[in-house]
C-alpha cells in the first residue's frame, strides 16, 4: 500500500493528475529522477508537439463500396485488407480492390484512383490476403484466396497469373528479402504464403522472370483477347511458378507464420548444397513454435534446368500452336491441378501456455527479431536465432506491431546541417505498437531501450508499412531510406507518416 499525503503520493494519483493536464506518465521509466513534480509544465506547448507528417487524404465516394461512412469501418470489418507501397495504398474486401496513388500530380483527383474487380469463381473463392509485388519497372498486386489460389493482377485489372498453392484458406502473403552480410552468407528474396498449418515459399527471381515475360509481351502488343482467355482459363499461361511447401502442424494449426531466414543444417547431417530455412509460427496449440525447413533439391541437374527453361518456352509454344490450330468447335480441357507434396519440416521448439494463443507475428528487416501478440494482451519480443523471448510487454490487447528505424540521440552539428544525409548506421531499430483500446501508438527502442514517444490516434486508425521492394538491397542509392511506419485514419481518410527523428 502506498502512503497517502495531502497531495497523494500514489503513482496512480500522479498519473490522473498529470493526464488531466495533457501529460502521460510512464512509471516504468526513470521519470522521477529527471522531472520535478512541483514544477509547473506548459500542457499547451506539449500538446502542440507532433511526431507525424501529413502525406495525403484519400477520402472519396468510392470508399463507401468498402463500408466507409460509419465510425471505425476500417478496423471493425475483419474482411478488409490493406497494403501499402511507397506512394500507393490498396484497400480490398472479398471481391473489390481500390488503389489510391498520391505520387502523381493531376488536376483530376479521380485519375489517381484505380478500381479492380477480380474475376473470382466459386472454385477460386474470395480474397483473403493481399500484398504488393514491386520490382524495378513492374508493380502488381498479389492476392490469396479462401480456396488456396495465388493470383497476380496488373494495375489495369488484367489477370497475369493464377496458381493453386494448397487446398485451404490463405491467411497472409509476406514479401521480404535479406542481403548478404556477416550473418547471412547469401541474399534471398521471397514471397511467403501462410495457411493454417502450411507454409509455401516462392523465390523472388522466379516471380520476376514471370512478370518480365508478361511485361515484354504487353509492350510488344502481343497481348490479345485470346491470350487473356488463356490466362483466365488455364491460369498459368506464362508458366507455373516453382515453390516449396511445408507442413507445420506438429504443434497445432497456426494463425500466422514467417520464414525468418537461412539457418545451418543439423549437426548429424552431411553437408550438402541443400538449403535450410527457419520458420516461426504462432497459433492455438502453441503460442510460439519453430521449425527447420528443408529445401527440396532432390531433382537432378537436368530437372533443375528444365524447371527454368520450360516456363519460358511454354509461353511461345502455346501461342504458336493456337495460331496454327485455332478452332472454335472444341474447347480445351482444363488440366486438373494436383496438390504439391510437402518437403521436410523438422520441429525445433515450442512454447505452450494454455489458454494463451498466439495471434500475429511481425518480423524485423533482418529477420533476427520478431514481435508476437497473444490473446492475453501481451507482446513478446523473440530472438529468432536463439529462439528465446528477450522482452515482454503487458496490457496491449488487440495490438498491432511494426518495426521501424528512427534517429535517436543524433543531435550533432553535422546532423543538423541541411546538406547532411543520415547513414544507415545513424538509425536505431525501434518497435511501433498500436494499442487501439488505448488510442495510442508507442515507439520503443530495441532491444531493451526505453519508450521514445507516445502518439495519440483516433479509434478508426491503423498502422501500415510499405512492402519490400525486390532488388532494393542491391540498388545503389545516395541516401539511405529507413524503415518507416504510416498511420492511416479510416474515418477522416488522412494518411501520415511517423517522423524519423524525435526532434
Amino acid at each position: 500500500m502506498y502512503k497517502r499525503t495531502k497531495h497523494g503520493s500514489c503513482p496512480f494519483v500522479y498519473s490522473l493528475l498529470y493526464r488531466s493536464k495533457g501529460i502521460d506518465l510512464d512509471f516504468h521509466q526513470p521519470f522521477f529522477a529527471n522531472h520535478d513534480l512541483n514544477k509547473k509544465s506548459d500542457p499547451i506547448s506539449m500538446a502542440r508537439r507532433t511526431h507525424t507528417t501529413h502525406l495525403a487524404c484519400i477520402a472519396c465516394d468510392e470508399l463507401t463500396e468498402l463500408g466507409a461512412g460509419k465510425e471505425g469501418w476500417l478496423v471493425d470489418n475483419t474482411n478488409l485488407l490493406t497494403s501499402l507501397d511507397s506512394h500507393s495504398l490498396a484497400i480490398a474486401n472479398s471481391t473489390l480492390v481500390l488503389i489510391f496513388d498520391w505520387s502523381e500530380v493531376s488536376d483530376d483527383p479521380s485519375g489517381l484512383r484505380v478500381k479492380i474487380r477480380p474475376g473470382l469463381s466459386q472454385i477460386d473463392g474470395n480474397i483473403t490476403a493481399m500484398n504488393w509485388l514491386v520490382f524495378d519497372d513492374i508493380r502488381v498486386l498479389a492476392f490469396g484466396t479462401s480456396n488456396g489460389y495465388l493470383m497476380i493482377y496488373s494495375l489495369g485489372g488484367d489477370l497475369i497469373h493464377k496458381q493453386m498453392v494448397h487446398p485451404g484458406r490463405i491467411l497472409k502473403l509476406r514479401v521480404r528479402g535479406t542481403k548478404k552480410d556477416l550473418m547471412q552468407d547469401s541474399s534471398t528474396e521471397e514471397l511467403c504464403v501462410v495457411m493454417p498449418g502450411v507454409i509455401a515459399r516462392f523465390d523472388g527471381s522466379d516471380i520476376q522472370s514471370l512478370l518480365q515475360r508478361w511485361f515484354q509481351e504487353t509492350n510488344s502488343h502481343f497481348w490479345d483477347q485470346s491470350r487473356k482467355k488463356d490466362v483466365i482459363y488455364f491460369g498459368n499461361s506464362y508458366g507455373r511458378l516453382p515453390y516449396q511447401l511445408w507442413n507445420v502442424v506438429k504443434y497445432g494449426s497456426c494463425a500466422d507464420a514467417a520464414i525468418t531466414g537461412i539457418m545451418s543444417p543439423p549437426l548429424m547431417e552431411l553437408q550438402s548444397s541443400q538449403r535450410y530455412y527457419c520458420a516461426v509460427t504462432v497459433g492455438n496449440g502453441a503460442v510460439i513454435s519453430a521449425y527447420r525447413l528443408s529445401e527440396d533439391r532432390s531433382r537432378s541437374l537436368v530437372g533443375a534446368i528444365l524447371s527454368k527453361v520450360v516456363p519460358a518456352t511454354f509461353s511461345t509454344i502455346a501461342s504458336f500452336s493456337k495460331m496454327i490450330w485455332r478452332s472454335e468447335q472444341t474447347s480445351p480441357k482444363k488440366p486438373e491441378e494436383k496438390p504439391q507434396p510437402f518437403a521436410r519440416a523438422s520441429p525445433l521448439t515450442c512454447l505452450k501456455d494454455h489458454p494463451r494463443k498466439g495471434e500475429q507475428l511481425t518480423l524485423a528487416p533482418s529477420g533476427t527479431l520478431a514481435a508476437i501478440t497473444d490473446s492475453l494482451g501481451r507482446i513478446l519480443l523473440l530472438d529468432t536465432q536463439a529462439l528465446v523471448v528477450v522482452r515482454l510487454w503487458k496490457g496491449y490487447r488487440d495490438a498491432n506491431c511494426l518495426f521501424m528505424e528512427m534517429l535517436v540521440g543524433k543531435d550533432t552539428a553535422s546532423s543538423s546541417s541541411a546538406s547532411y544525409e543520415p547513414l544507415k548506421s545513424d538509425y536505431c531499430l525501434c518497435l511501433a505498437i498500436h494499442a487501439p483500446r488505448k488510442g495510442i501508438v508507442e515507439v520503443w527502442q530495441m532491444r531493451t531501450g526505453p519508450r521514445l514517444l507516445t502518439i495519440q490516434c483516433s479509434k478508426g486508425s491503423k498502422i501500415l508499412q510499405p512492402t519490400y521492394r525486390f532488388g532494393s538491397s542491391e540498388a545503389s542509392s545516395s541516401a539511405y531510406v529507413p524503415l518507416e511506419v504510416f498511420l492511416f485514419n479510416g474515418d477522416s481518410g488522412q494518411l501520415s507518416v511517423l517522423n524519423r527523428s524525435l526532434n
